[in-house]
């Protein structure tokens, strides 16, 4: 088995280069909600020399709430927003020798295109537009999957090793004090579940049926360097290589 660990990167946090050591792509902030052309440069180059894929983290423009918060737009506004960070970065990436593999929107944009399909559209969209060879990490069956696939990019389905998911499959929004998880072991547990059974247990007790090509530790999180760390020494143990797609 093979899978993919990914890491939210260049928002100004502590711990990105230790976390480069043990993800094997690395989602970078385009700007919007964390960052700038120099983090942006210096987070590329910091995983090229680990030896790891990069990709776009495109995010509504909110600074001020880290992109977490739903903003209301329309698809065409959305289009250049998500085009407009995604080609910078591709631009600096390619500056610098390295090819973007991918892109996952960031925060609140990742989980109002993860089901509205009019923005998962002008995503999809946005994202051919500069490169149709990028693949898109989006939730398996969600609408920004959906609206990729059909449109002829390539899906990694993500799955969260650090964040709570409800009955639906959706993640707990963060307003919620059980959002994330703060044990590494139990994230390990949890994701090793995913891979091997294809089952997420929620937060009302039930189970939810899930698919993953790639796992996600928030890099601003307290815990990611830990939960990074147990992972990659889980899968290791369990025979799966970890390598981006």
């Amino acid at each position: 088995m093979k899978i993919d660990l990914n890491a939210d990167l260049g928002e100004n946090m502590s711990g990105e280069r230790e976390l480069l050591e043990l993800v094997s792509s690395a989602s970078i902030a385009c700007g919007f909600h964390a960052g700038d052309a120099s983090s942006m440069s210096a987070s590329i180059l910091a995983a090229r020399e680990a030896g790891v894929a990069v990709g776009a983290h495109p995010s509504f423009n909110d600074r001020e709430n880290f992109g977490r918060s739903e903003v209301a737009v329309t698809a065409e506004e959305l289009f250049a927003l998500v085009a407009y960070q995604v080609g910078a970065f591709d631009g600096v990436a390619r500056s610098l020798g390295v090819q973007p593999n991918h892109v996952k929107p960031h925060g609140a944009l990742y989980n109002m295109a993860a089901r509205d399909r009019a923005l998962a559209d002008a995503v999809a969209h946005a994202i051919l537009a500069v490169d149709p060879a990028l693949i898109v990490f989006a939730p398996g069956g969600s609408a920004l999957a959906q609206a990729a696939n059909a449109i002829g990019l390539r899906t990694a389905r993500e799955v969260f090793a650090d964040r709570n998911y409800l009955a639906n499959g959706a993640l707990v929004p963060r307003t919620r004090p059980d959002a994330l998880l703060h044990d590494a072991g139990e994230a390990s547990a949890r994701v090793l579940r995913m891979l091997r059974d294809g089952f997420v247990r929620t937060v009302d007790g039930g189970d939810f049926a899930i698919a993953a090509d790639t796992i996600c530790v928030h890099g601003d999180t307290p815990e990611a360097l830990a939960f990074a760390q147990k992972l990659r020494a889980e899968l290791s143990a369990g025979g799966i290589v970890v390598a981006a797609p």
